[in-house]
């Protein structure tokens, strides 16, 4: 090995397995609500992903996840990949495991696989359960072996197990010798706190997997209070571990827990662990947002991976250097995870940018250095004044169609009027006036709506009525409003970004003034101009 090689890592014999708790522990997050169609939905689309296991959620514990339990074993979801998993506790202190209402919903979920949690961290025994350490070593044995008993696959989450070890080692490994003892397949060692460090994870797995590796299979579950879940996940699994739990887009109680779609790529792009498939691996982008949107979350933007901004570049610097060589400013390829490369345009550009940015466009600006200055310094003058273009990529291909002379003028605002009036009543209505002309004919429409914006809009559409079918399906997806310069008070500058979409494609555009209602219509223009031009390039009708 020379001195600038990568170090490389020994696949294991087989990769791990995945274990996917996003319709459990994952809607544990504040701010989620899942409908039982949504939790089925969702099932469907990780079942497409190639983790091993689905976590359905606890039976028994809600009437929502009884029924999706209960709708899934009518054959309404049927998994061609992963195996559904019913979670659990261990029967009560002082109680017989037949008869458990908690390991009667288990077998009631009629899933071939169970996950059951116990404790193991005595402080958790005495204080939680307020039972001794014996019983509880009870309670797990006999609430495994009656699964066992049933024909089910047990699989056991060792609650706490990191700080049970700190604070009496002995114990909570006899906790995980019951388990082996009654059947298992996994013992599962969590950090329910997430207070773990990579260090602790990665000596307690090694001591674990040394002592029961060679009965069952060691796995690891994390939380993310330290910051630490993804790195806590792969060093267990590198200690030996063969076994690894998380959720989509890291979502959980408190801060969370690892997150899948960081996991799969390091531990199949970075450690030559083939968790799952390049098809799979591709789809990864698409997946996170797809659950992110069922779920009505926001995508972090700057999620590893799979956020937008994840392969974005806006440095000069790295552009150029780009330009020769993708992988000089980037890991990994974005492809393989299903994202692409964008390239940034903003006051840290250099021409480099503008002419990689027009390659994208299908624009040669290489040819014409004076072109591409020239979109250059207007780049830099609007964004000086407020405008910021690495956030409204449509805006900016309007931009330099018209500083190329490619931009086709589908249509041209003459004026526009906005009323808001609040009534006796209280209610508040907002009217609107625009005047268009389409090739040589004057068009005049209004609209009321809930705001001027929405009134604008309204307007605008009823203006072109007839004229108008780029635009018919087109509708905002967002609306941002951010003030520039706070100390101006009522008089400031203020920024709009708007998001459009025709169900199709998604494209951002952005306007700036001290007036918000011109700012706002400067961004729904150039919005309508996309949409008339994607239009065109498909073949549709428009002025």
């Amino acid at each position: 090995m020379t001195a600038t090689s990568e170090p490389t890592v020994a696949p294991p014999s087989a990769p791990p397995q995945l274990y996917d708790t996003t319709l459990r522990d994952g809607t544990q997050q504040e701010g989620i609500s899942l409908t039982v169609d949504d939790k089925l939905r969702i099932a469907r689309i990780l079942d497409t992903l190639g983790v091993a296991f689905i976590e359905g959620g606890w039976p028994g514990a809600n009437p929502k996840d009884t029924e999706f339990f209960k709708r899934a074993a009518s054959g309404e979801l049927a998994l061609s990949r992963a195996v559904l998993t019913a979670f659990g506790m261990t029967r009560r202190p002082g109680a017989q495991a037949a008869g458990d209402p908690t390991l009667e919903a288990l077998l009631g979920a009629d899933t071939e696989v169970v996950c059951l949690v116990g404790k193991s961290d005595r402080l958790h025994v005495s204080s939680a359960l307020r039972t001794t350490r014996e019983e509880n070593l009870a309670m797990v044995a006999s609430s495994v072996e009656l699964l066992r008993v049933e024909g089910r696959r047990v699989l056991f989450d060792a609650e706490h197990f990191f700080d049970g070890y700190r604070r009496d080692a002995a114990y909570a490994l006899e906790v995980l010798d019951a388990a082996a003892d009654a059947g298992v397949e996994c013992v599962v060692l969590c950090d329910t706190n997430g207070g773990a460090l990579p260090a602790q994870v990665g000596d307690v797995v090694g001591r674990v997997v040394a002592r029961v590796g060679g009965r069952v299979d060691v796995g690891v579950h994390v939380h993310n209070d330290a910051d630490c879940a993804v790195a806590n996940s792969l060093v267990g699994l590198q200690a030996g571990a063969r076994h690894v739990q998380g959720t989509v887009n890291g979502i959980g109680e408190r801060c969370g827990n690892a997150n899948l779609m960081s996991l799969i790529p390091n531990l199949k792009l970075k450690l030559g662990m083939d968790v799952v498939s390049d098809h799979d691996l591709s789809r990864l982008t698409h997946v996170a947002h797809e659950v992110a949107e069922i779920m009505n979350l926001t995508p972090d933007p700057h999620a590893p991976y799979v956020g937008h901004a994840a392969f974005a570049h806006k440095a000069g610097l790295h552009v150029s250097a780009l330009a020769r060589r993708t992988d000089l400013y980037q890991h990994v390829e974005p492809e393989l995870v299903g994202n692409t490369l964008r390239l940034l345009v903003s006051e840290l550009a250099g021409r480099s940018t503008i002419v990689l940015k027009g390659r994208e466009l299908g624009l040669d600006l290489e040819s014409d250095r004076t072109v591409a200055d020239r979109i250059l310094s207007r780049v830099k003058a609007l964004e000086h004044v407020g405008y910021s273009f690495e956030a409204a990529d449509a805006s900016f291909e309007l931009l330099v169609r018209a500083e190329t002379g490619l931009l086709r003028e589908h249509f041209r605002l003459e004026s526009y009027r906005t009323i808001v009036e609040r009534r006796d009543d209280g209610s508040v209505v907002a009217e609107a006036t625009v005047k268009v002309w389409v090739g040589g004919e004057r068009l005049i429409g209004t609209g009321e709506g809930n705001g001027p914006v929405d009134a604008l809009d309204r307007a605008f559409r009823a203006a072109l009525d007839g004229h108008l079918p780029a635009i018919a399906g087109m509708h905002l997806r967002d609306y941002k409003v951010r003030i520039l310069d706070q100390n101006a008070g009522t008089g400031a500058t203020t920024r709009v970004l708007i998001r459009s979409t025709d169900g199709e494609q998604e494209w951002d555009t952005v306007g700036v003034s001290s007036n918000v209602i011109e700012a706002s219509w400067m961004a729904m223009e150039d919005a309508y101009a996309t949409a008339f031009r994607m239009a065109a390039e498909r073949g549709v009708a428009s002025p």
